[in-house]
């Protein structure tokens, strides 16, 4: 392929679409980063504020994910409060954590990149916070009019966060380990 000065495109000579590149490392760390960081701020009011608001017969409880677990734990149900905070709390803010490690830091080695990258790749395996956002939206639809509830502040936050988390892992470049830093 020839050397393409700025401003030309390279076109596919048999259907005439235009031909991609790999973005550079930088270009794909630095929206890496973006979005994980958006995920990284968003995901403490989406665990902390009130997620939902329930009444029933007459009562109205407020819950947050944390509160929620905290519940759990408080009425002996250790083994579901394990469950939901190793996989809505630890696994996915470990993942957001690892994809800023992976972005930003570049005076890492490329072997310490890498089994950062396959660390992420299997934590994000586990986490479930999209699932949980599934949950809610099933529990929404199946509960209809036995139960009064609304959704809390939390959910936008929630729901943002668990955007911003996938937008990082898919504009992460895995190629960008190996290539020789600048």
């Amino acid at each position: 392929m020839p050397t393409i000065s700025v401003g030309q495109v390279a076109l596919c000579t048999r259907c005439q679409s235009s031909i991609t590149f790999q973005t550079p490392r930088r270009v794909s760390a630095s929206r890496t980063a973006a979005a994980a960081m958006g995920a990284f701020i968003l995901f403490w009011p989406a665990v902390t504020l009130p997620i939902l608001q329930i009444e029933q017969l007459g009562q109205t409880n407020q819950q947050s994910i944390m509160s929620g677990i905290a519940d759990l734990f408080q009425h002996g149900s250790y083994f579901v409060g394990f469950v939901v905070l190793l996989f809505s709390i630890a696994f996915p803010l470990s993942k957001i954590l690892l994809l800023l490690e992976l972005s930003w830091l570049e005076f890492l080695g490329r072997q310490h990149k890498a089994f950062t990258l396959r660390l992420m790749e299997h934590v994000g395996k586990w986490s479930m916070m999209d699932v949980m956002l599934l949950a809610f939206l099933v529990m929404l639809v199946k509960l209809g009019n036995l139960v009064h509830f609304e959704f809390g502040p939390a959910v936008i936050a929630f729901t943002a966060c668990v955007a911003m988390s996938m937008l990082a892992s898919l504009s992460f470049d895995p190629h960008s380990i190996w290539e020789d830093h600048e």
